[in-house]
């Protein structure tokens, strides 16, 4: 019998598909009834998910109230729906975090030296001073990363005392993600608390990395005997009201930063389950920041700089120009399509291979992260840039079109460069107020995006995916 955080069941079966429509259909229906029900009747979800998640951004634009409406519908429905299946039975997800028993800690010091300065590993270089400010200069003239993204960098280079977050804790859900800031944030010396699943292969990895670092790692340990390897971590799907007692319980501030990932459905469940502790904990407790990376292969509304960018002959991917015609031609106009048609602009790098649970889970990120500011909670949310990391590699096709996306104007960074950098960001989100009151939710999204390329190259990304996985072939990493 399931237990833990469960899709609804509805005659019998648990359907990813069911559920993500009907959520994307309430974050459509007040804005556009009719986009709501094309989501409902879309029978192949799998394969047609893609325009119901462009809406969803279209809707938005209009207005601040018409963002934070569709985002406070999307999570209602996500929460009515989701349940949490434990020993005293099943019961809405939001209804089944009381009354957990707060797991034992080990806290774990590191015995290195605080790194004091700010460096960013990239091409086996380690980049600072300089040498860092040239590089973001050339990846700002590349199209890599937007210029706020660079300003946000450059405050913490010119302000190193930032970079030890000693003062509060630092929440690392899923602290073996590639991307998260785990390793260096302990490298800067802060107090981090890792959340993660109870696999003594990743406890040693994170763990190994917390004693070369030279701060502090709080770990929940289950009872047993054996190495803290092999008694660390908890499951958020089935641990779920421990994980809020104890959250609930630590010393503060807080920094909850989200950087969970699962394949498959298991990855909306524990997106579900995450979104749903951090409701907890800002009812419980009025001393908690939201942290999140939003993955670029997702739809946005970008500024419109960027869009004339994109148009003009400057952009990136300009080489192509002469073949456009004929190549859409063979292609019955499905490549090289313009990344801004008419007057949107919206960037859709939607991939389908991706798949809706994927979309769905890092949307519910971007909708809370909004609410979440609207209701007075500091808020750190940056888009990353494209990442060979292991989720990603492992899909053939994505990492053999990640090989060939350079000839697209877009760069697609190593994981050790992606992870430096975004926690950089986090860091200077943490310390400054990076976005004013009633900023229109999309324009947050927006500011000190480090997209790799994908908005300002001159081609929608999906028009382009077949031929850079035809450029890439025999080049991608595995």
């Amino acid at each position: 019998m399931p237990t833990g955080v469960q899709l609804p069941e509805v005659d019998g079966q648990r359907s990813s598909s069911a559920f993500g429509r009907a959520v994307v259909a309430d974050a459509l229906r007040v804005a556009d009834p009719q986009a709501a029900d094309r989501a409902l009747a879309t029978k192949d979800w799998r394969s047609g998910y893609l325009p119901h998640f462009h809406r969803l951004i279209e809707i938005g634009l209009p207005s601040y109230d018409a963002a934070l409406t569709s985002a406070r519908n999307g999570l209602t429905g996500l929460h009515e729906r989701m349940r949490y299946d434990g020993d005293d039975g099943e019961k809405e997800l939001l209804g089944g975090l009381g009354g957990g028993t707060a797991p034992h800690t080990v806290d774990v010091k590191g015995e290195g030296d605080r790194e004091t300065e700010l460096s960013i590993p990239y091409r086996g270089e380690r980049l600072r001073g300089d040498a860092l400010r040239r590089q973001l200069d050339a990846w700002i003239e590349g199209g890599a990363i937007e210029p706020s993204c660079a300003e946000a960098v450059l405050r913490v280079v010119d302000n190193p005392d930032w970079l030890d977050l000693s003062d509060r804790q630092v929440v690392v859900l899923g602290a073996g993600a590639e991307m998260g800031p785990l390793q260096a944030m302990l490298r800067w010396g802060g107090n981090l608390v890792g959340v993660d699943l109870p696999r003594a292969d990743l406890w040693s990895r994170v763990l190994t990395v917390a004693r070369a670092g030279a701060g502090r790692l709080t770990v929940p340990v289950r009872p047993g005997d054996g190495d803290l390897e092999q008694q660390a971590g908890v499951d958020l799907l089935t641990d779920l009201p421990d994980v809020a007692a104890w959250l609930g319980s630590l010393s503060g501030p807080l920094v909850l930063g989200n950087y969970v990932y699962a394949d498959g459905v298991t990855n909306l469940r524990v997106s579900a389950a995450v979104d749903a502790l951090t409701v907890h904990l800002l009812e419980q407790r009025g001393d908690v920041a939201l942290s999140f990376l939003a993955t670029p292969t997702d739809v946005f509304a970008v500024p419109s700089e960027v869009v004339e960018h994109a148009r003009s002959g400057a952009a990136p991917g300009r080489v192509l120009k002469t073949l456009r015609g004929p190549l859409r031609a063979v292609s019955g106009g499905r490549l090289l399509v313009p990344n801004y048609p008419g007057d949107t602009r919206v960037c859709d790098s939607l991939v389908p291979q991706q798949g809706p649970n994927y979309a769905l889970a890092k949307r519910l990120q971007r909708w809370r992260a909004a609410v979440a500011r609207d209701e007075g909670v500091d808020v750190s949310l940056n888009v990353a840039p494209p990442t060979r990391t292991r989720s990603v590699v492992k899909n053939r096709l994505l990492a053999t079109a990640y090989a060939g996306a350079r000839r697209f104007g877009v760069e697609v960074f190593e994981p050790a460069t992606s992870n430096v950098l975004m926690a950089a960001l986090l860091v200077h989100d943490v310390r400054t107020a990076a976005v004013p009151p009633r900023t229109h939710p999309f324009d947050a999204e927006a500011s000190a995006a480090a997209h790799g390329g994908l908005w300002r190259q001159p081609y929608s990304p999906r028009s382009v995916l077949g031929l850079a996985v035809l450029v890439g072939v025999g080049g991608s990493k595995t």
